[in-house]
């Protein structure tokens, strides 16, 4: 989280905050408890570039901004808890101290965590909480063919990001500045 002191990173931050926030709006509602988000890929990517902490911070920022921007229901502070645990498992799975591009296994990996723990588990919780549609194991019913058809998407989506952006970040390292 000290890398927040960082102008750079924390303009980054801010970038992939207000780009969760806008992801959030384009969804195809199903029902209530049934919706298909894109707002998780710009927080993979902020764990992959920032790591676990700003990650965390990006994605509990990106449901907060949501909330205040375009409220979609009462705001309920689990599913900021939510964002902030897919930031810190994204930022654990994919972000790797030498500044290179996270491997498939990585993305997998972190991709698997996050849809079991967080959309599948935590996530099912807060919308019978909040709808009181059947319970729990109702609500993550109607949720898991949804989460198990969003898995692969979610993977080639990091992963068709993540790759060029990391090799062009590594070539503006490496290239030369030019003062005037």
């Amino acid at each position: 989280m000290s890398g927040l002191k960082n102008i750079k990173i924390l303009t980054v931050a801010g970038m992939l905050t207000a780009i969760t926030i806008i992801a959030g709006f384009f969804k195809i509602a199903v029902s209530d408890i049934l919706e298909i988000r894109f707002s998780t890929l710009p927080i993979a990517v902020a764990g992959a570039f920032l790591g676990p902490g700003a990650a965390a911070v990006v994605g509990a920022a990106g449901d907060i901004g949501g909330f205040l921007i375009r409220p979609t229901g009462p705001y309920f502070p689990g599913f900021t808890l939510s964002g902030a645990l897919t930031g810190l498992i994204f930022g654990l799975c994919l972000h790797k101290k030498d500044g290179s591009s996270p491997g498939i296994f990585r993305v997998i990996s972190g991709v698997l965590i996050n849809t079991v723990l967080v959309k599948m588990l935590l996530d099912s919780l807060w919308l019978s909480m909040l709808y009181g549609k059947g319970g729990v194991w109702a609500v993550l019913s109607v949720r898991f063919l949804k989460e198990l058809v969003m898995i692969p998407v979610n993977i080639i989506l990091i992963m068709a990001i993540t790759g060029p952006v990391f090799s062009v970040l590594n070539r503006s390292r490496s290239a030369p500045v030019v003062r005037s």
